[in-house]
């Protein structure tokens, strides 16, 4: 086992702080603080939390930074182990927050409907359309406070406004629709967020599960083949630990996905099949009958981007009929 991390200086310019995320089996965010002439920018903040803030207020200060001269963050994508703290260091230090504008317009979006209340409301009916058994609203869990909405909007291809370095803005969707890397070309550096990590892999899933004309799972694949590309030496992800040998990595990440669509393809017959009967029927690390309504959803949310795959590839069809969604092999 791997010893817990620590702050630590990289050379080079490039720090890492391990940020604990409350309660999660990942156990923490790597945010990277990267040194420039304006005021170190971040890569990534974690989650809001009191105890993340005190780890990435104190840890940074270990290696001689200060949090309030936190120049800008650069959030990886829009989920909360990442962007979370990111307008907390807006405040303390006036610093821009950039996000990919795929990213950004999502965070609008919930900003958007926990201000109109919509948020519990479209997740239970999403749910209920797969199939689900919804009987308790609170078991769904309560409602994650959208991150803080940016400043800044980034494309693929990008400079980050990193002064004397060159910092580019890798699009890699499927993670989530605006997922970015950061290729650090001045440092042979890649920092890959969520798409590429050294032991694990991404959760990759469809929300709501009839949401048309989007393929998570295809985008996420061509990511990987479009970082295999990139020659960096050293892989700097946002869970786990530093490691090399970014090519191979991916590749084994494909593969992976690939063996699940042969899967969920073994399961699918001329009978339709509701997404929520095939995710049960699928093989996870939890027994089904043992997961939390949250870890069900998930699971559904990753089962039905493996049939919009297999939908696009042709082998699998949506079943014309009523509520729920049901799938037959085409």
């Amino acid at each position: 086992m791997r010893p817990s991390p620590t702050p630590e200086n990289l050379g080079d310019g490039v720090w890492s702080v391990p940020v604990p995320i409350p309660g999660s089996p990942l156990g923490h965010t790597l945010v990277y603080a990267l040194e420039s002439a304006r005021g170190p920018v971040l890569i990534d903040a974690g989650w809001e939390h009191p105890d993340a803030w005190a780890a990435l207020r104190d840890g940074l200060a270990t290696l001689g930074l200060d949090v309030t001269e936190i120049s800008g963050v650069v959030v990886t994508h829009h989920h909360p182990d990442h962007s979370g703290l990111a307008g907390r260091v807006r405040e303390a230090s006036g610093a821009w927050i950039a996000m990919h504008h795929a990213d950004a317009a999502l965070v609008r979006l919930f900003h958007d409907m926990v201000r109109d209340g919509r948020a519990r409301e479209l997740r239970l009916a999403s749910a209920r359309k797969a199939g689900a058994d919804i009987g308790d609203r609170e078991a769904m869990g309560p409602p994650t406070d959208p991150p803080a909405v940016p400043d800044r909007e980034l494309d693929d291809g990008d400079l980050v406004d990193l002064p004397g370095r060159k910092l580019r803005v890798v699009w890699t969707p499927g993670h989530s629709p605006g997922h970015i890397c950061l290729h650090l070309e001045d440092g042979d550096r890649i920092f890959t967020g969520d798409h590429v990590l050294p032991r694990i892999t991404p959760h990759i899933g469809l929300y709501p599960y009839d949401l048309p004309d989007v393929d998570p799972l295809g985008d996420f694949l061509d990511s990987l083949e479009r970082v295999e590309e990139i020659e960096a030496g050293e892989v700097l992800p946002a869970h786990q630990y530093r490691f090399t040998g970014l090519a191979g990595r991916a590749r084994e990440i494909a593969e992976h996905h690939e063996e699940r669509l042969v899967e969920v393809t073994g399961l699918l017959t001329d009978r339709p099949s509701t997404l929520w009967e095939l995710t049960a029927a699928m093989g996870w690390r939890s027994a089904w009958e043992a997961m939390s309504p949250i870890s069900r959803q998930m699971a559904a949310g990753e089962a039905a981007a493996h049939l919009r795959t297999l939908e696009r590839r042709g082998v699998a069809r949506r079943y014309d009929g009523d509520e729920p969604i049901r799938f037959v092999l085409r």
